[in-house]
This record gives C-alpha cells, sequence and structure tokens, in this order.
C-alpha cells in the first residue's frame, strides 16, 4: 500500500510541477541573404544557359520508362520530359559547365549509351 501511495505522490507532484513552456523565437540574419535568394531563383529560372543530356528520344511510353530507370539510378539529377515532334525526349541535369555536364555524361552513358550532351535553344 505504502508503494501505490507513494507512486500516486510522485505522479501528482509531477503533474502539479510540470508546466507547458511558452517562448518566442526571434532570426536574426543578414539582409543579403533574401537577396541572394532572389538571384538564385532567377538564375534557375534561366535554365537555357545551362547544359543538359538528353538520355532518350522516342515515342511517350519508352520515354516515361527510359525517365523512371534513369531516376532510379542516378537520383542526384532530376529529369524532364519534353515533347519535340514527332518525339518524346528526356532530359536530364543543369549543369553550368561544359566539364560538369562531360563528368556526369561519363557516368550516365555506362546505362544509356546513347546518351549526348547539348544547350537548349532560347525560347524567346
Amino acid at each position: 500500500m505504502k508503494i501505490n501511495i507513494l507512486g500516486f505522490l510522485v505522479v501528482f507532484t509531477a503533474c502539479v510541477f510540470s508546466h507547458a513552456q511558452q517562448g518566442q523565437v526571434s532570426i536574426n540574419q543578414d539582409k543579403n541573404i533574401s537577396k541572394l535568394l532572389e538571384i538564385k531563383k532567377d538564375m534557375n529560372k534561366n535554365d537555357s544557359d545551362r547544359y543538359k543530356i538528353q538520355i532518350y528520344s522516342g515515342n511517350r511510353k519508352e520515354a516515361e520508362a527510359a525517365q523512371n530507370d534513369f531516376n532510379k539510378e542516378f537520383e542526384d539529377w532530376p529529369t524532364i520530359m519534353q515533347y519535340e515532334t514527332p518525339n518524346f525526349k528526356i532530359w536530364a541535369g543543369s549543369f553550368r559547365t561544359r566539364l560538369e555536364a562531360d563528368r556526369a555524361l561519363k557516368k550516365i552513358k555506362r546505362q544509356f549509351p546513347s546518351a549526348f550532351i547539348f544547350k537548349p535553344k532560347k525560347s524567346s
């Protein structure tokens, strides 16, 4: 009986003295960080200045299969499907330099031997 009363007292005391804490978080950051984030967004929008790797061109069903295979094997490089009459094309990556694209192509060609590097045409 003593143990049950002691246990009750411990639980009761813990409940009485525990309470929710409230606080306020303030973030102090350099005002230039917001500017840098905007610049990065603009750079990512202007994707036509970057190199891409085409891994497939053909019908839609096989393009989707190639895209799925690529995404499973190479998670670091995002893919997009483009339609240029009459073919669906799978493009991978967005590389700033030709050297970056060449290094990626070397790895990609092991599984996709017909892959090649290109720069998309600028849309006007």
